[in-house]
């Protein structure tokens, strides 16, 4: 058997060289300041994270892992308290991730009727309501919900506990349904679709045009091309958007204080009265807490925190092996 011929020999004079283009003058205070406005970012959210540990210190070294597990919210004067965020957590993922499944499919198709089929005349008044409502405070937002929207909510809930109980998320053994997680999620929902709409527009609009062009020539319909092209590329917009929603879902504070019913305990059903959060839960006890108490509601923003953290980067990781991410990069 012949051996694989040797690789030609490359002449160092033939490699190409790379220019390399030194700052000065302007050029070099321009990147310094650039360089120096990105690494703030890192700066300020790391100055944030240790004045939430240094002020949730206290409360962890008393509460231990019992804090992350326990169910109880007790205060007592002139003794230790308990301080568990166990159920409270729990809510503040169900409401979001609900709202989530809620207003990521209202969030596609909206983003896709304003790119693919509303008349281009109406739109810009289309995007500009959009971007209006992500606008509207959260304040509006529960003032509504709980005063009209929840009426009508509820009967919804009923509705679904009717015909839906084998499903154990819908269904109520007490038969009642105000301040419930489901309608604390749609409130939440209709807070988060504006903005996750706004990004997977964007994201759909840079779909290449040939590619659009060409599935369209080859006999494909509309929605065979957005199957087919505009979907595919803009995966990263769909969860960049979805992930952007779902981290101010899972902060959300006014709108959900003023519709749920705090309740400590944790319940499979959606519907049934009750929920909690931990956004609702520091802006219902900060006002009259105590030195144990506010350590533990600190104690509690650090949770969300992370868990903020850790969703927003597992989402940039994603976006950014994405076609679209790759595009923008």
């Amino acid at each position: 058997m012949t051996p694989p011929p040797a690789p030609p020999s490359v002449d160092p004079d033939d490699v190409p060289m790379r220019p390399v283009v030194r700052p000065e003058g302007g050029d070099r205070i321009f990147l310094g300041i650039t360089k120096a406005a990105g690494m703030s970012s890192f700066v300020i959210m790391a100055l944030i994270g240790g004045f939430l540990l240094k002020g949730a210190w206290p409360a962890l070294q008393e509460q231990g892992a019992s804090f992350f597990t326990g169910f109880d919210w007790i205060t007592r004067e002139g003794e230790p308290g308990e301080y568990g965020i166990g159920a409270v957590m729990y809510y503040t993922i169900a409401i979001a991730i609900v709202a989530l499944l809620m207003a990521v499919p209202l969030a596609i198709g909206t983003a896709l009727f304003i790119n693919e089929y509303a008349p281009r005349r109406i739109r810009s008044w289309l995007t500009a309501m959009v971007d209006l409502f992500a606008a509207v405070p959260s304040l509006i937002y529960g003032f509504w919900g709980a005063e009209l929207a929840s009426r009508y909510l509820q009967e919804i809930a009923r509705w679904m506990d009717t015909h839906l109980a084998f499903f154990p998320p819908f269904r109520s053994p007490t038969n009642t349904y105000d301040g419930s997680t489901f309608i604390a999620a749609v409130i939440v929902s209709l807070m988060i679709m504006p903005i996750a709409t706004s990004v997977m527009r964007e994201v759909f609009a840079q779909a290449p045009q040939v590619e659009k062009e060409g599935a369209l020539a080859l006999g494909g319909t509309r929605w065979g091309m957005i199957r087919t092209v505009i979907l595919p590329f803009g995966r990263g917009g769909i969860i960049g958007g979805s992930m952007l929603a779902l981290g101010r879902a899972l902060g959300e504070t006014i709108a959900v204080a003023l519709i749920i019913i705090p309740i400590y305990d944790i319940r499979v059903s959606v519907t049934e009265r009750g929920s909690n959060s931990v956004g609702s839960l520091i802006a219902t006890k900060f006002g009259e807490a105590g030195p144990a108490e506010l350590s533990a509601l600190i104690a509690a923003g650090v949770a969300l925190f992370a868990i903020t953290l850790l969703v927003n980067f597992g989402a940039s990781f994603v976006v950014a092996r994405s076609r679209s991410g790759a595009a923008t990069d």
